[in-house]
């Protein structure tokens, strides 16, 4: 499986920036797939995903980020809306096929305040 990200860049706080994840490969395999990121000095941490037919956000952009999909083009999308100066970090797309994860190379997302 590859994973190609596109849509990041610099916005202002109270911004909005979209994301996009392509999917190529074995893509009828993957069980999950969404959106992970990691901000400098930071643990990388999960801000939305699909998984068994649920959707799951952290707290911190519930309400803000919206996760959605097209399969008939393997791909996912991150509308991201009202971004804050936390949200800057680099976003990684990433798919789990059993048994590993797979990774996108991450694309940089920056919110001046």
């Amino acid at each position: 499986v590859q994973l190609v990200e596109s849509g990041g860049g610099l916005v202002q706080t109270g911004g909005s920036l979209r994301l996009s994840c392509a999917a190529s490969g074995t893509t009828f395999s993957i069980n999950v797939m969404g959106w992970y990121r990691q901000a400098p000095g930071k643990q990388r941490e999960l801000v939305a995903r699909f998984t068994s037919g649920n959707t799951q956000y952290v707290d911190s952009v519930k309400g803000r980020f919206t996760i959605s999909r097209d399969n008939a083009k393997n791909t996912i999308s991150l509308q991201m809306n009202s971004l804050k100066p936390e949200d800057t970090a680099v976003y990684y797309c990433q798919a789990y096929v059993w048994p590993r994860d797979y990774w996108g190379q991450g694309t940089q997302v920056t919110v001046s305040s």
